[in-house]
C-alpha cells in the first residue's frame, strides 16, 4: 500500500539519524493528540536501515511492529498512522507499507544529495558524534612484562585496543590509552638472571627467559653501562635489572609506535607500591571491612560478591599478591576520575572477570557501571600451511617486529581489526598480504586510491569544486547508483557511534568493505560518470558527482584512521 505524496518541493537533508528523529517526533505528536497511547512513552530512538532490495525503498523501520502490541492496536493501523505523518515531513518522498506492517521510504534525490555536502565540509571531523559527550573513559590494553619482545597476542590487543580507544573519542568521550607495566615481582630478577647468564656465558637459569633476545639484550645492557657485569653479584642483579628493563621497555614503545599504537600514560606496578596506593588501598579495604586474616595471609573477600573465591592481598611471606596491585591500580584511575574503566585481556585471564568484578564491588563501586573486561581470543598466523608458532621463554618468538616486517602495518593492522575480540582467528600471510581485491585491506585502500586520482584528474580537466551553499545542485544526483552511495555514507556516523557504544571496531571495518563495494559499483556505473567525456565541457551533474566523490573519500580515509591504517593516494 503507498500513501499519496504531498507538496513535491523537499530540499531538507535526510539521514538515518534524522529520519529515527523525525519518527520520534511523529509518535509523540500522535501521543499528544490521543491517537497513539504508549504506556511506556515514546521510545527515545527507532531502528532506521537501509533495506537490502532496492523495491523496499531507500529506508525502511518496523517501529510499526515493535509498538502496536505496546499501544493496544494493529501493526497495519499504526503503520498507517506514522506514514501519513512522516510523508508530509521535508525530504520524504513515499512510504509503502508492506507485509505486517514494515514502513518502507523513499527519500527525494535533493534531501539524499545534501549529505554529499555535509561530508565535504565536515571533513576529518564526519563521522564523529558526541553520543559519549562528558565520559571519562580509561581503556588499558597490552600490558605486557618488560621481559622480551612483544608478540603476536600483544599484536591483536595492540590493534584492538588502540581502535577502541579511537572509536570512543570519536563518539565524544574522552579517552586515555593506558598501558600498565608489569615491572614488579619474582619474573623481573628472572629475567635479569637470564640477561647476567647470557653474557657470561652460562646456562639459562632455571625459570629464566631464553632466546636469541635475551643475548641481544645483554650486549645491549653491556654497551649501555660498560663493566656492568664485572660488578659485585650483590648489586650486579640490581643494576642489571633496570638497565635491562629501561632498554627493554623503549624497544616496546618504539616497535608499537611503528605499529600506529599510541598510549597516553604508561603506569608503572613498582610506582604504585613506592608512591604508598597499594598499603593505602589495602587500608581502606579494612575500613569497610572486606578484609579477613587466615593462614597468616591477608584476603578479600570477594566471594561475596560474587567471585568463586576469596583472594589472597598478602601472603602468608609477607609478599604482597598482583591482586593487590591490581586493586590500588583500579583505584588509582577513579580517583584520577575516570569514570569507566575498560581491561582487554587475553584468553589465558578468563578467570579475570569476576575477579576484578568483585574487586570493584569490594570498594564501592557498581562494576556494571564502572568496569568493562574484554577477554581476547588466540590469533594463529599460517605460512606455506604451517602455523608460525611463539613462545617467550623457548625463544622461538614470533615478534611484533617480525610479523609488521613480513607483513606491513596496514595489512596486519586491518586483519586484526576486522573480527571481533572474542573470535578464535587464523590469519593466512599470502592471504594478507596479496595485491588482491579478495584482500579487504587492499580492497578499501585501493577504493580511496582511486577516489584521489578522480579528484587529480578533474583538478587536471580545470575542474572546481562548487560552492556547497550556492552552486552546488543535489537533485542531479538522481541516479540509483548515486544513491545507493549516498546512503551508504550517510550510515557512517552511525555505525562509528554503534562501534563505540559496543567497543567492536570491527564494525567500522565490515562498514568501509560495504562502501568500498557501494563506491566501485557506482564508478563502474556509465551513467554515473564524473568526469567529462572528450571535449565535453564539465557541467553541474560532473560538478555534482565530484562532490560525491570528495564525499566517498573522505568516508573511506576517516573509516580507515579509526583503525590506524593508512589512506593511500596511489596504488
Amino acid at each position: 500500500m503507498r500513501v499519496a505524496p504531498g507538496a513535491a518541493d523537499r530540499v531538507r537533508r535526510v539521514t538515518p539519524e534524522q529520519l529515527s528523529t523525525t519518527i520520534v517526533d511523529v509518535l509523540t505528536t500522535l501521543t499528544d493528540e490521543g491517537l497513539l497511547t504508549l504506556p511506556d512513552g515514546v521510545p527515545t530512538s527507532v531502528t532506521v536501515e537501509r533495506p537490502r532490495s532496492k523495491e523496499h525503498g531507500d529506508y525502511a523501520t518496523n517501529v510499526a511492529l515493535q509498538l502496536a502490541k505496546r499501544a493496544g492496536t494493529n501493526p497495519r493501523a499504526l503503520a498507517q498512522l506514522v506514514s501519513e505523518r512522516l510523508l508530509a515531513s521535508d525530504g520524504v518522498t513515499a512510504v509503502d507499507i508492506a507485509g505486517p506492517g514494515f514502513l518502507n521510504i523513499t527519500v527525494a534525490a535533493d534531501a539524499q544529495g545534501k549529505v554529499a555536502a555535509d561530508i565535504v565540509a565536515a571533513g576529518a571531523s564526519y563521522g564523529h558524534t558526541s553520543t559519549l559527550a562528558g565520559q571519562r573513559i580509561n581503556v588499558e590494553f597490552i600490558s605486557a612484562n618488560p621481559t622480551g619482545p612483544l608478540h603476536l597476542g600483544h599484536t591483536r590487543w595492540a590493534v584492538l585496543g588502540d581502535a577502541i580507544g579511537r572509536v570512543l573519542a570519536a563518539a565524544g568521550a574522552e579517552v586515555t590509552r593506558e598501558f600498565y607495566i608489569n615491572d614488579r615481582g619474582v619474573q623481573m630478577n628472572h629475567f635479569a638472571d637470564s640477561i647476567i647468564a647470557a653474557a657470561l656465558g652460562l646456562p639459562t637459569p632455571e625459570d629464566g627467559y631464553a632466546g636469541a633476545y635475551v643475548a641481544d639484550l645483554a650486549r645491549a645492557v653491556e654497551a649501555d653501562s660498560p663493566g656492568i657485569f664485572e660488578l659485585p653479584e650483590a648489586d650486579r642483579r640490581t643494576k642489571v635489572r633496570e638497565v635491562a628493563y629501561r632498554l627493554q621497555l623503549k624497544e616496546q614503545q618504539d616497535q608499537l609506535a611503528h605499529f600506529q599504537t599510541h598510549f597516553d600514560v604508561w603506569t608503572s606496578e613498582l610506582s604504585l607500591h613506592e608512591s604508598g596506593s597499594v598499603p593505602d588501598t589495602l587500608a581502606r579495604l579494612k575500613e569497610l571491612g572486606h578484609v579477613f586474616e587466615s593462614e597468616g595471609a591477608l584476603w578479600m573477600r570477594t566471594t561475596d560478591f560474587g567471585d568463586d573465591k576469596d583472594r589472597v592481598l598478602i601472603k602468608s611471606d609477607g609478599e604482597l599478591t598482583y591482586f593487590a596491585s591490581d586493586t590500588a591500580y583500579y583505584l588509582d584511575k577513579r580517583e584520577r576520575g575516570f569514570e569507566h574503566c575498560i581491561y582487554l585481556l587475553g584468553a589465558d585471564h578468563h578467570g579475570y572477570v569476576g575477579r576484578l568484578k568483585a574487586m570493584a564491588a569490594c570498594v564501592g563501586d557498581d562494576p556494571a557501571q564502572t568496569l568493562d573486561v574484554m577477554i581476547g581470543q588466540l590469533v594463529k598466523i599460517m605460512r606455506d600451511g604451517a602455523e608460525l608458532r611463539l613462545s617467550k621463554r623457548a625463544g622461538t618468538i614470533v615478534t611484533l617486529q617480525e610479523l609488521t616486517e613480513e607483513i606491513g602495518v596496514d595489512a596486519l593492522r586491518y586483519s586484526l581489526a576486522r573480527y571481533p575480540a572474542d573470535s578464535p582467528l587464523t590469519l593466512d600471510v599470502a592471504e594478507i598480504t596479496r595485491a588482491s581485491n579478495d584482500n579487504p585491506v587492499h580492497y578499501v585502500q585501493y577504493a580511496h586510491a582511486r577516489s584521489c586520482r578522480m579528484i587529480a584528474n578533474a583538478a587536471d580537466l580545470q575542474m572546481t569544486v562548487p560552492d556547497l551553499e550556492t552552486d552546488y545542485d543535489p537533485s542531479l544526483l538522481s541516479h540509483e547508483r548515486d544513491g545507493e552511495l549516498l546512503r551508504a555514507l550517510a550510515e557512517f556516523p552511525r555505525v562509528v557511534a554503534s562501534a563505540a557504544e559496543l567497543r567492536e571496531p570491527h564494525r567500522v571495518a565490515r562498514y568501509l568493505e560495504d562502501t568500498a563495494s557501494v563506491f566501485n559499483k557506482w564508478y563502474d556505473t556509465k551513467e554515473c560518470r564524473m568526469l567529462p567525456q572528450g571535449d565535453e565541457p564539465a557541467g553541474p551533474v560532473n560538478q555534482a558527482r565530484l562532490v560525491l566523490t570528495l564525499a566517498a573519500r573522505t568516508v573511506l580515509s576517516n573509516g580507515l584512521d579509526l583503525l590506524g591504517v593508512s589512506a593511500p593516494e596511489r596504488m
